[in-house]
């Protein structure tokens, strides 16, 4: 009979204990014993809970204590060189030293998940010889089996997509590193075998992307010498995110199962398994739970397709599972009181998404009569959603409609453009500014929890937040910054704050997800209309340009970004989506310039992380993104200086469309990327104004000048001195008071020493 199977569940908790339990333990607050035995109890909660609601196939070794790529690399052994290491089990000093970065070493680099808003920590390779420090896996099923008698199902990162997501290697040394790395796996997966393990999880989201005949062949080798070595163990090679490229060959690889998204990947993995067929002798994986977005599942329409699947594969070869791990979505929706009830009855986080697996299961093996009140329930709440008037805005439809049908752009050309801005503003070379944000402080969370409570009054927030802003514009231009600030104090989030002020937008009160490390975000839900209600950000920055002659930048969050890093609609396109909130911003940039501001930053770090897998639908995405992204920008004056800001992604194959967004300025990260992305520019022109971020923000460690000196002059061989601004990678909002002034410092010393060099 059909089996249940989950991917993985989010490592956070219900109120975000892992985050708690993590920062108190960096803060020394808690012993590493202790630390331990919360996080195991966490744990196994967890695995309790799946137990509790049926799940066959639980996922074990799912759980980690920052990145599951790192827990890969440091299980192997793979440290960075800059790192003193001696060999064995990695201590968690240099796990998160690797993660987080030491008062003597950077950290390592961090880049999206995919096209996800999760983060991973890039291995690093030509270190330490890779061997096995200890057996994650193993480890993980004895606790399940011995604390709950669960058979789990381990999981690990597999060595193509391991191999394709590290540094510090050349394409023609691939083979070699595979070679050392597969006798490894080999090695964890006999030691599996050994210990009874019947079915382990092998994860190669990299096969969803373009791969060229040699990997496939690579591939071919990796899991024929599994086989041979493990000939008892079965391996379900599971695969997320989109339809795999090159099914007929990866379903013909020597594994027990093959795991495919029938999510984000349904129409390509369903051609192919109704094209091609699907061999008797595997177990399907049947994606078909959204593991990345919030949605109630439409019963209905999955069984329609476990239907279908069920004519192609036998029943006792089905495993009804999610698309991909649940990482990517909230814990439960029960406690979410505050939600519109039409809205909360559409909704499914990972418990709830758990129950949809146990029902469709149970359909599958039962009949769907089995679950006819479920299914009844399901079609009610589904459609109370769609009739709402949230989602029904004609006015705000026909609005957009019509604007987006035009093309935006400015009124006149860059060049002329900066003429006339250096003209107005008169800045120095190499300008100096921060992306956003300062430190919120334990303070600052405070205030805003007594005015969110009822305890302090509209008037007393906005006098606390006006404190704060004169405290910053005073140490702003002590510190010498040229383009100044306001500090962002009154912002929890560079998106739930727009959202919280925009129609269509709703917010959930536990719905937290892991962003990168102890960072967990709560994206906002964008269930109806989006509409521009009143302005926004207005008073603040009209505020802080009282108080200083400097410049200070009004700064918004852009349409992509907004949406990119919400929970979306799904019955309407993204790229409408993307219009609405455009055209809402575009009135919020008007705003800003009425009232005297003259620099406007438009934030689009998320941009590069929508871009779809597959590169036949890239071309459509990034013309749309910036469509919507000069539609926000494109009716203020030519003086009006427009930045933008993007963050921890590679770029390199996306410049072109960087230079189309036509921002007069555009800061971008390349500290933590040890200056990669500068490689870009030397084989691309960029004739914009541009600022390559000179420190990484989210290292505790202060930079020193020399560091930074060395990335301008880097920078400075492949731009222009007259277009380059310096700055931080990103916005300062996590960090602390001492060490944001002390870096800010060193950096406009850097500044100061690169403008003797090349103002000469």
């Amino acid at each position: 009979m059909a089996k249940s199977s989950v991917l993985g569940y989010p490592r956070i908790g219900q109120n975000r204990e892992w985050k708690k339990a993590l920062e108190a333990f960096w803060a020394g607050k808690l012993d590493e014993s202790t630390f331990q035995s919360q996080l195991q109890e966490l744990r196994l909660n967890h695995l309790r809970k799946q137990q509790e609601k049926g799940i066959d196939f639980i996922a074990v070794n799912d759980f980690s204590y920052y990145d599951h790529v790192l827990d890969t690399a440091t299980m192997f052994g793979v440290i960075p060189s800059r790192f003193p290491y001696e060999g064995g089990v990695v201590p968690l000093s240099l796990y998160y030293g690797i993660a987080r970065g030491t008062k003597d070493a950077t950290a390592s680099e961090m880049t999206k998940w995919f096209n996800t808003n999760y983060h991973y920590i890039v291995p690093e390779l030509g270190g330490t010889e890779p061997v096995v420090t200890e057996n994650k896996p193993l480890i993980a099923y004895r606790e399940a089996k011995e604390k709950l008698g669960i058979e789990g199902k381990p999981v690990i990162l597999g060595p193509l997509t391991f191999l394709k997501l590290s540094k510090g290697y050349k394409l023609e040394e691939t083979d070699a590193w595979l070679a050392r790395f597969v006798p490894l796996y080999v090695q964890i997966l006999q030691e599996l075998a050994e210990e009874g393990v019947q079915w382990v999880q092998i994860d190669e989201p990299i096969l969803v992307t373009e791969l060229g005949g040699d990997d496939i062949a690579r591939l071919k080798k990796i899991y024929e010498t599994f086989a041979s070595a493990v000939p008892h163990l079965n391996i379900l090679l599971q695969t997320y995110f989109e339809s795999v490229e090159h099914y007929n060959d990866i379903v013909q690889l020597p594994v027990q199962g093959i795991g495919l998204d029938f999510v984000h990947g349904l129409a390509g993995n369903l051609k192919s398994i109704q094209e091609s067929g699907f061999p008797a002798d595997k177990f399907l994986g049947a994606g078909i739970i959204d593991g990345r977005g919030i949605w109630k599942a439409d019963l209905r329409e999955k069984l329609g397709l476990l239907e279908v699947l069920s004519k192609i594969v036998a029943e006792d070869r089905l495993l009804v599972q999610t698309s991909c791990s649940l990482l990517h979505v909230p814990v439960t929706v029960k406690n979410e009181t505050k939600l519109l009830p039409e809205l909360k009855d559409a909704l499914a986080f990972a418990d709830e998404k758990l129950d949809e697996i146990a029902l469709l299961t149970k359909a599958v093996v039962d009949g769907a009569d089995s679950i006819s009140d479920a299914l009844a329930r399901c079609d009610k709440e589904l459609l109370g959603l769609k009739q709402s008037s949230e989602r029904n805005r004609k006015d705000v439809q026909q609005t957009v409609a019509t604007i987006s049908a035009q093309h935006p752009e400015r009124s006149r050309s860059f060049a002329d453009r900066h003429i006339a801005q250096q003209d107005k503003w008169q800045l120095p070379i190499f300008p100096t500014t921060t992306i956003g944000s300062f430190p919120q402080s334990a303070e600052v969370r405070k205030a805003r929890q007594l005015w969110r409570k009822g305890d302090w009054t509209p008037e007393q927030y906005a006098s606390f937040i006006r404190d704060q802003i004169d405290i910053w514009i005073k140490l702003q231009e002590e510190i010498g910054l040229d383009v100044l600030v306001h500090g962002e104090f009154e912002r929890t989030d560079m998106v739930e704050f727009f959202g919280e002020k925009l129609a269509g937008f709703a917010f959930t009160l536990f719905g937290w997800v892991q962003s990168y490390g102890s960072r967990c975000v709560k994206p906002p839900i964008i269930f109806g209309d989006v509409a521009f209600e009143e302005a926004m950000t207005v008073e603040e920055t009209k505020y802080a340009q009282s108080k200083t002659e400097r410049p200070v930048k009004g700064m918004l969050t852009g349409p992509i970004t907004i949406m990119n890093w919400s929970f979306v609609r799904e019955d309407i396109t993204r790229e409408q989506i993307a219009y609405q909130l455009a055209y809402a911003l575009r009135q919020e940039v008007e705003a800003l310039e009425q009232a005297g501001i003259g620099m406007i930053q438009v934030d689009e770090p998320a941009v590069r992380e929508g871009l779809p897998l597959k590169a036949e639908d890239q071309a459509a995405y990034l013309a749309w993104a910036v469509k919507a992204f000069r539609m926000t920008t494109c009716t203020v004056q030519e003086t009006t200086q427009i930045h933008t800001h993007m963050c921890y992604c590679e770029f390199h194959d996306m410049i072109d469309s960087i230079e189309a967004m036509d921002a007069d300025v555009i800061s971008i990260e390349t500290s933590r990327s040890h200056g990669e992305l500068i490689h870009s520019f030397e084989q691309n022109t960029y004739e914009l104004g541009i600022g390559l971020g000179v420190y990484d923000i989210h290292s505790p460690r202060v930079p020193q000048v020399e560091e930074m000196t060395g990335m301008i002059d880097r920078a400075l061989r492949v731009l222009d001195p007259n277009l380059f601004w310096i700055n931080p990678d990103c916005g300062l909002k996590t960090r602390g008071l001492e060490e944001t002034v002390e870096s800010l410092r060193n950096m406009v010393e850097a500044t100061q020493i690169a403008r003797g060099k090349y103002s000469a």
